[in-house]
């Protein structure tokens, strides 16, 4: 059993009252869309910003801030889409929105599936718990998230990312030729028999 009950960030003793950063209610720093603090000499990135609590998601944390101050790119961490991976057996591969967060922004979607007891790759390692799920917007067809739970979808769900951040139609996505035997290659497949959400 997994009881998960939260996360505290770790900043009571920081002294970030002292250095004009101010924390939310919850301890988290504030940040603006760049990273910085309220303190404009200091950018908070990881876990104390509670803007991404992934190894990953602090990393580009670092990179948006790199970028900003030795570029002047303009990069922001709210242009990031929600991505993460649970080594769990069978692992997870999450991107973009749930279901329920497409239900409550009220977008028009479809939804594909498709087991994994039908995916060759999963049949030939004997690991055929899990499913596909990726959901699309109906009117700009664009990939709008997925949920992948089985053998390889926490390398999978890449090639959907890349689609999402690139807002390409699904149909040119599922023109894209895969490798065989992959989970990646039925990724195309899920999405030939859409329904309504």
């Amino acid at each position: 059993m997994l009881l998960a009950v939260g996360r505290v960030p770790n900043t009571d003793d920081l002294g970030l009252e002292a250095a004009g950063v101010a924390v939310d209610k919850r301890g988290y720093i504030d940040v603006d869309d760049a990273l910085r603090t309220t303190n404009p000499q200091v950018w908070a990135l990881g876990d104390c910003n509670g803007k991404g609590t992934f190894t990953h998601t602090a990393f580009n944390g670092y990179e948006i801030v790199a970028d900003n101050l030795l570029a002047d790119a303009g990069r922001k961490h709210t242009d990031r889409l929600p991505v993460y991976a649970l080594y769990t057996d069978p692992p997870l591969g999450r991107i973009g929105m749930s279901e329920a967060e497409i239900r409550q922004g009220g977008l028009k979607a479809l939804v594909g599936k498709r087991p994994m007891s039908r995916v060759a790759r999963a049949i030939e390692k004997g690991e055929t718990r899990g499913f596909l799920k990726i959901y699309v917007e109906n009117g700009s067809k664009r990939i709008l998230g997925a949920a992948l739970l089985g053998t390889g979808a926490d390398e999978s769900v890449h090639s959907l990312l890349d689609a999402a951040y690139s807002k390409l139609p699904y149909p040119e996505f599922q023109r894209h030729v895969r490798i065989h035997p992959t989970v990646s290659e039925l990724l195309p497949t899920v999405l030939e028999n859409l329904t309504s959400l």
